[in-house]
C-alpha cells in the first residue's frame, strides 16, 4: 500500500508540476486526487505517462481521504482550506506565503533545514518557502557553514512563470503584439513586460520595499536559524518565461576565498557549479528549465568589503522553486515521520 495524495491547485503552473514530479520520482502513492477551484471541475490534468485525472472541487473535498495534500492554489485558498485539510488528519504542505511566518508551522529546505520538519505535527502544516529564497538559501548554507554570513545584498531576475499561466500569456501576447504593431495591453503586470525589466513584484509596504523582498529577507532567517543575517532585496520581473537568476552579494565574518566557496557549493546537495571564467562559462535560465538542481556560475571576491564574494545563482523556479522542493519534503515526511505504509 501507498500514500494517498491530493495536488490543491492542480491546473495551474506548479499545481502541474507537482503531478509531474510525484510521477517522475515514483512518490510512493497509491492515489492521488487533483483538486482546483469550481470553474476547473470536470477538467482532466496529466499524472505520469499515461493517467489522466479529473479535477475535483477542493472546497468540498473530504479530506480525510488523504495522508498528504500538496497546495498551490494561493493563499486566500491556503488561509481556508489548509486548517481544514490539517484537522481532518491530513499533512498540509502549502506553496503559497500564507503560512510561512506562522509561529510554529516549519518553513523547509530539505537539503538546507530538514531537521526542523520534526516540529510539523504542532499545526499538521508545513510551508514552503519564496522560489527565490529557496534557491539563494541552497547557496548560501555551506558558505555559512564555512565562514558565517554576516549580509546578503540580492538582486533577482524572476521569469513570468512566478505570476501564474496569465503572466505567460501576457507576456507572449504582448511579445507577438509589438512586432505586429499591436499595442502591448497590461492586464498582469504594471508595466509592459515585453522587452522590459519590472522592479516590482507584489505589494509595496511602507518602507519603499515590495512584500518578495520582505519575504525574501525573513524567510531567510526563519530557515538559517539561529543565524541572524541582514538581508537586503531588490526583485524584478524579467521577460523570461521560465528560470529565476539572482545575484548575489556576501559578507562574511571570516576570510574565505573563492577555491573554498566551491569547493564548498560543489559538494553540497541540490547545487551544481558551472563557472568558468570564459565565454559561455555560466548558466543562463533558459538553460536549467527541466534542471532539478540550483545551478551555481561567476563566483567572484568581491574587494569593496572585507569578506565578500559575488556570485549568481540561477534555478527552474517551477521545480526546485517550487514543485520539488514541495515533494520532497513529503518525501522526508513518509520517510521519517509518518506511519509506514
Amino acid at each position: 500500500m501507498g500514500y494517498k495524495i491530493a495536488v490543491v491547485g492542480a491546473t495551474g503552473n506548479v499545481g502541474r508540476e507537482m503531478l509531474n514530479t510525484l510521477a517522475e520520482r515514483n512518490f510512493p502513492a497509491d492515489e492521488v486526487f487533483a483538486l482546483a477551484s469550481t470553474k476547473s471541475i470536470g477538467r482532466t490534468v496529466v499524472y505520469g505517462e499515461d493517467t489522466d485525472l479529473t479535477v475535483l472541487d477542493s472546497a468540498t473535498f473530504d479530506f480525510s481521504k488523504v495522508d498528504i495534500a500538496l497546495f498551490s492554489a494561493g493563499g486566500e485558498t491556503s488561509k481556508k482550506l489548509a486548517p481544514k485539510a490539517a484537522e481532518a488528519g491530513c499533512v498540509v504542505i502549502d506553496n503559497s506565503s500564507y503560512w510561512r511566518m506562522e509561529p510554529g508551522v516549519p518553513l523547509i529546505v530539505p537539503e538546507v533545514n530538514g531537521q526542523a520538519l520534526a516540529g510539523y505535527a504542532k499545526k499538521n502544516i508545513i510551508a514552503n518557502p519564496n522560489c527565490s529564497t529557496i534557491q539563494m538559501v541552497l547557496a548560501l548554507k555551506p558558505l555559512h557553514e564555512l565562514a558565517t554570513i554576516k549580509r546578503v545584498v540580492v538582486s533577482t531576475y524572476q521569469s513570468v512563470s512566478g505570476a501564474g499561466r496569465a503572466a505567460m500569456d501576457e507576456l507572449f501576447n504582448q511579445t507577438k503584439g509589438i512586432y505586429v504593431n499591436d499595442l502591448p495591453k497590461k492586464e498582469e503586470f504594471t508595466k509592459q513586460i515585453a522587452f522590459n525589466v519590472i522592479p516590482h513584484i507584489d505589494s509595496f509596504m511602507d518602507d519603499g520595499a515590495t512584500r518578495e523582498e520582505w519575504k525574501m529577507s525573513v524567510e531567510t532567517r526563519k530557515i538559517l536559524a539561529p543565524a541572524d543575517i541582514a538581508v537586503h532585496a531588490t526583485c524584478v520581473r524579467v521577460p523570461v518565461f521560465v528560470g529565476h537568476g539572482e545575484a548575489v552579494n556576501i559578507e562574511f565574518e571570516k576570510p574565505i576565498t573563492v577555491e573554498e566557496a566551491r569547493k564548498a557549493m560543489k559538494a553540497f546537495p541540490g547545487l551544481s557549479v558551472v563557472d568558468y571564467r570564459q565565454d559561455e562559462g555560466y548558466v543562463t535560465p533558459q538553460e536549467v528549465q527541466g534542471e532539478d538542481n540550483v545551478f551555481i556560475s561567476r563566483v567572484r571576491k568581491d574587494p569593496t568589503v572585507k569578506n565578500g564574494l559575488s556570485l549568481w545563482c540561477v534555478g527552474d523556479n517551477l521545480r526546485k522553486g517550487a514543485a520539488l522542493n514541495a515533494v520532497q519534503i513529503a518525501e522526508m515526511l513518509v520517510a521519517e515521520f509518518l506511519p509506514k505504509k
